[in-house]
């Protein structure tokens, strides 16, 4: 089959494209920007892009299918060409990989509003270590596995990244409706995608909506600490396992204990000890990942005994770019890079970097850029998480011209709210404005500093320079 991705540079297009070629599909795709690394891989494969859109371009080439991209909007060119001619089949990104991929395997899908990508990262990984040939779709830049897609073999499971995020613009089902689990990881559940869900309860309506079409003979692995989650009610149709430090949980982590050195804990099955780990992952919250991937991972290899796989990888499990990724390293200043966007993420990442580097001088540089964060929605919760550095720099609201003043982030109101709790906190005009600023302060510390920057984008490239330049004196 032919088959034509829209927005193929996208980090789960490109990765999905991949994975079509992978599977003996003839590739093709285009996007508004056709830049590197997904283009470089892409080409490397064998797949032809198209620079921006063009119907008349589309029609000549008479794929079998086009996979539009959630980016895509009613007013794209190629889009209403598509819906006034109805002349080429189009589906969504996981419709697609619900009948082209995920049929048929034991599908292992991780959900939740904070840690997929990590978790699936390392159910892969473990997976990986413990001789199977998993397939995976992973939503970011994993270090281990070393690739972010891969078919795998079709006898062994299938792990993907389960959003909660809706699939089109013609669907808005989240996507892991479509991705047919067989073990449903819930890593955690709060508010978020303010611009998609009304409140808690539709955030907590999707992934009741998940849960329900695990088969009974499958498995959902569950946060027993998160409240949220409880909330959902016994799911009485399929097996449940529960996650967590509390002493009700079947998989229970303790002795969690974190330093410069890296973290160690120990994770327990059923009151009995599984495995010890000491690894160089940061925080309790990678503690979890850690132990809800086992418990998926262990279920999916031993049915119901998932104490009988073996931990000791773990140690040597390196991460996921741009989660808490260390970008500089010297006695006197740690750069840090973080994809946090949600206020959780934020204040779990900075009560982590406390414990890991005891008294070093705190600063968070925080870009206000997802379709939540850029609204005033958790302005309120971000005050709270960012009032635990010493030091805190605010980018820019992205877009800020498409929101009402109203319903905007107020920088203003946040750096106000930080001085009165003794917060020493900075804006700019730009972020390049805010990264100057943040460079004559940073010479200016003579204490050992943490600078941690959030955000789910690119900053305008301020954390490269920043990291280059500081990184040097």
């Amino acid at each position: 089959m032919r088959i034509y991705f829209m927005g193929i540079c996208g980090t789960a297009m490109g990765n999905a494209a991949l994975l079509a070629r992978a599977a003996g599909h003839e590739v093709l795709g285009a996007d508004a920007g056709v830049y590197p690394p997904m283009s470089t891989v892409l080409a490397q494969a064998g797949i032809t892009l198209h620079e921006g859109y063009d119907p008349a371009r589309l029609a000549r080439l008479a794929p079998d299918l086009v996979v539009i991209g959630n980016a895509m909007s009613r007013g794209n060119l190629e889009v209403e060409w598509l819906l006034d001619t109805r002349a080429i089949a189009f589906t969504s990104l996981p419709a697609l990989l619900a009948d082209f991929v995920l049929k048929g395997r034991k599908n292992i899908v991780i959900a939740g509003t904070h840690g997929k990508t990590t978790t699936t990262a390392l159910t892969a990984f473990l997976l990986r270590e413990n001789g199977r040939d998993p397939g995976f779709l992973i939503g970011g830049v994993p270090q281990d596995p070393p690739v972010g897609n891969h078919l795998g073999a079709a006898a062994d499971p299938f792990v993907i990244e389960g959003d909660e995020y809706d699939s089109a613009f013609f669907d808005k089902r989240s996507k892991f409706i479509h991705y047919a689990p067989h073990i449903a990881v819930l890593n955690n559940l709060e508010f978020d995608h303010a611009d998609i869900f009304r409140d808690l309860q539709d955030v907590q309506r999707t992934f009741l909506h998940l849960t329900r079409i695990v088969p009974r003979n499958g498995w959902i692995v569950l946060n027993g600490d998160d409240d949220n989650l409880r909330t959902l009610g016994p799911l009485a149709w399929t097996r449940v396992v529960r996650v967590g430090t509390g002493e009700a949980n079947d998989v229970r982590i303790t002795n969690f204990a974190e330093s410069a050195a890296g973290a160690s804990f120990q994770i327990g099955w059923k009151g009995a000890l599984w495995a010890e780990v000491k690894w160089s992952q940061p925080g309790i919250f990678n503690a979890r990942n850690a132990a809800m991937a086992a418990c998926a991972t262990g279920l999916a290899l031993y049915p119901g005994e998932p104490a009988k796989l073996q931990l000791d990888a773990l140690a040597r499990f390196r991460g996921v770019k741009r989660r808490q990724e260390l970008l500089v390293d010297t006695p006197q200043l740690k750069v840090i890079e973080d994809f946090g966007h949600h206020p959780t993420a934020l204040a779990e990442t900075l009560r982590s970097l406390r414990s890991r580097y005891p008294g070093m001088r705190m600063t968070a540089v925080f870009e206000p850029r997802s379709n939540t964060a850029r609204t005033k929605v958790m302005q309120a919760g971000f005050m709270r998480a960012l009032a635990a550095a010493d030091e805190v720099y605010i980018g820019t609201v992205s877009r800020a011209e498409k929101l009402k003043e109203e319903e905007r982030f107020d920088v203003e109101a946040v750096l106000q709210h930080l001085d009165v709790q003794g917060v020493h906190a900075y804006t700019a005009e730009s972020n390049a404005a805010l990264l100057e600023k943040l460079l004559a302060n940073t010479r200016a510390v003579m204490e050992p500093q943490v600078v941690v920057f959030f955000t789910n984008g690119s900053f305008d490239g301020i954390i490269a320079a920043f990291a280059q330049t500081a990184g040097r004196a």
